[in-house]
């Protein structure tokens, strides 16, 4: 298990742009995975909370987004899932976010979205990374399992309730997500957009 000094040494590296080895990798997925479990699949979030949508691999803009709105502990976050694919440095967004997390479990808070998936990750990026970086695919293998225990949903301070996709019409909020019941219904709620209908 990392000690805080650990992972203080990790999230400055990190924040480097510095991939970790892959032993810690697997350490921080365990730690972070023991953590998740005790989570909700409705997380409850407080406010004052800065709320993040889609990073896929753009670490830079997730530094930005750290510059303006401050650096954790001192800010409360919720990422609504999605920090992986598309951009080039995948591997070390997702590592600084799920080490934040394991750090300061209480201010950051991570939700599931339709990229933190095994098939999504093998088409659009995350997979082909994995090997670029460790050479096989281990560090996506700790990444996906892990992604299995991310919480779907939030609910900042009992009133705004957030997730990354979108609800279907079938959703049962109350008894589906409390019970962790996890069936055909998650990959319509991952991806669903939400639309308008007139009439």
């Amino acid at each position: 298990m990392p000690s805080h000094a650990d992972l203080d040494h990790q999230i400055s590296q990190l924040r480097d742009c510095k991939f970790l080895p892959e032993v810690e990798v697997k350490t921080l997925c365990e730690k972070a995975k023991a953590i998740l479990m005790e989570e909700w699949n409705v997380q409850p979030v407080r406010c004052p909370v800065t709320v993040c949508g889609d990073i896929h691999g753009q670490f830079y803009d997730l530094i930005e987004l750290f510059r303006i709105g401050g650096d954790a502990p001192d800010t409360n976050y919720l990422f609504m899932g999605d920090y992986v694919d598309r951009g080039y440095y995948s591997v070390e967004t997702v590592s600084l976010l799920v080490a934040l997390k394991v750090r300061y479990r209480d201010r950051i808070t991570i939700l599931r979205g339709n990229h933190e998936s095994r098939q999504i990750t093998q088409v659009y990026g995350f997979y082909d990374e994995c090997l670029r970086k460790y050479g096989n695919a281990n560090v996506w293998k700790y990444f996906t399992d892990l992604f299995d225990y991310l919480p779907l949903t939030a609910l900042i301070e009992n009133q705004i309730f957030c997730l990354h996709g979108g609800l279907t019409q079938m959703t049962d909020v109350g008894g589906e997500f409390h019970q962790g019941v996890l069936d055909t219904h998650l990959a319509k709620i991952l991806h669903n957009n939400s639309t308008i209908q007139m009439g």
